[in-house]
C-alpha cells in the first residue's frame, strides 16, 4: 500500500491539511494550486489518486481540465469540497463522477476543522463510496494515530452531511453572536439536523448517515467553533455587520451561504420544509434582522417532534 502517487488539488488550509497527513504516511504527494508554478498536467500525471479540495465554484471547470490529460481508469478521484453547484444544484461528487464515468470516485468529509488537523490534534472522518475498495484504499492513505478514518457506502449522505451543516453554522453562528443560551442552540442544532435529513432524503441519502460523523459530527464541530468561518458570518450578522463587509474580510470561502440560496429553490421546487434554512436566507439576503428571523422560529405553529 505504501507509495501511491497523491495528487491534492487546492492548496488552502484543508488540501495543506490532507497533504500532510498523505505525505507523513509515506505517500508521494503533490500540491497543485491557481497560484503556484507546477501545471495541474504535471501534478495529476500518473497519480493513483487525485483528491478535490478546491472551492464549490472551480470544481467544474477543474474536473473538466483533469479530463483533458485522460487519467487512467484506474485512478481514483477524491473529493473534499463542501457545497452544491448552484446551476445544477450537482453536488461535487456528481460532478466528478459525471466527468470521470468509469472511475471511483470517494467523498471525503467529517468533523474536520483543519487548524486543528494541522496541529495534529485527534480528528476522524468518513470516506464513502459506491466502491467499497476505493474507499478503504482512500482510508489507508489518510489515516493515522491522530486521524481515525471510516468506510461508508453512502457517498451522497456523506456529502450532503459535510453541505447541509455549513447553513446551520450561520444559524449557530447568530445564535451565539445574539446570547441566546444553551437551551437555545441545542434546540437549533436539534432541528437543524432534522432539516438535513429531510433535505438529504430527497436525494435518497440514508438517514443514519446524518447521525454519523459527516452529519451530526460535523454539525456540532462547525456550530460550535470560532475557527468555522460559516459560524463567523452568523456570528458577526448578530453584531450588525453587513453580509458584504464580513466576506470581504474573511479568509477562504463560507460555502454555507451559497448552499442556502440552493437549498432555499431546492425546497420551494420539491415543498420540501426547511424553515431554519429559510430564515437563514432571509437574514443573508437582508429581508429580516437577526431577532426578526428568531421571532418568526419561535411563533412557528406548534406541532409534534415527530410526523
Amino acid at each position: 500500500m505504501q507509495g501511491n502517487t497523491v495528487a491534492i488539488l487546492g492548496a488552502g488550509a484543508w488540501g495543506a491539511a490532507l497533504a500532510k497527513l498523505a505525505a507523513e504516511n509515506g505517500h508521494r504527494v503533490r500540491v497543485w494550486s491557481r497560484q503556484g508554478s507546477t501545471t495541474l498536467a504535471d501534478v495529476v500525471q500518473d497519480a493513483q489518486i487525485v483528491l478535490s479540495a478546491i472551492s464549490m465554484k472551480g470544481v467544474r471547470e477543474v474536473a473538466s481540465q483533469v479530463h483533458s490529460f485522460t487519467p487512467s481508469s484506474e485512478t481514483i478521484f477524491v473529493t473534499a469540497t463542501k457545497g452544491l453547484e448552484p446551476q445544477t444544484i450537482c453536488t461535487p461528487s456528481q460532478i466528478w463522477q459525471s466527468t470521470f464515468p468509469d472511475n471511483a470516485v470517494v467523498v471525503l468529509s467529517g468533523p474536520n476543522l483543519s487548524k486543528e488537523i494541522e496541529q495534529s490534534l485527534p480528528a476522524a472522518t468518513v470516506v464513502a463510496s459506491h466502491e467499497s475498495t476505493a474507499a478503504e484504499t482512500v482510508q489507508l492513505v489518510f489515516s493515522s494515530s491522530r486521524f481515525r478514518v471510516y468506510t461508508n457506502p453512502d457517498p451522497v449522505g456523506v456529502e450532503l452531511g459535510g453541505t447541509l451543516k455549513n447553513v446551520m453554522a450561520i444559524a449557530a453562528g447568530v445564535c451565539d453572536g445574539l446570547h441566546l443560551g444553551t437551551n437555545a442552540k441545542a434546540a437549533l442544532v436539534t432541528r437543524g439536523l432534522t432539516e438535513m435529513v429531510r433535505i438529504g432524503n430527497c436525494w435518497r441519502a440514508k438517514t443514519e448517515t446524518f447521525y454519523g460523523l459527516s452529519g451530526l459530527g460535523d454539525l456540532l464541530a462547525t456550530c460550535n467553533s470560532p475557527l468555522s468561518r460559516n459560524y463567523q458570518v452568523g456570528y458577526q450578522l448578530a453584531a450588525g455587520k453587513s453580509l458584504v463587509e464580513i466576506l470581504a474580510k474573511l479568509p477562504g470561502t463560507a460555502e454555507g451561504v451559497n448552499t442556502c440560496q440552493v437549498l432555499v429553490q431546492l425546497a420551494r421546487q420539491k415543498n420540501i420544509v426547511i424553515p431554519i434554512t429559510e430564515q437563514v436566507y432571509r437574514l443573508l439576503q437582508g429581508e429580516v434582522t437577526p431577532k426578526q428571523a428568531l421571532d418568526e422560529l419561535m411563533l412557528r405553529d406548534i406541532k409534534p417532534e415527530y410526523q
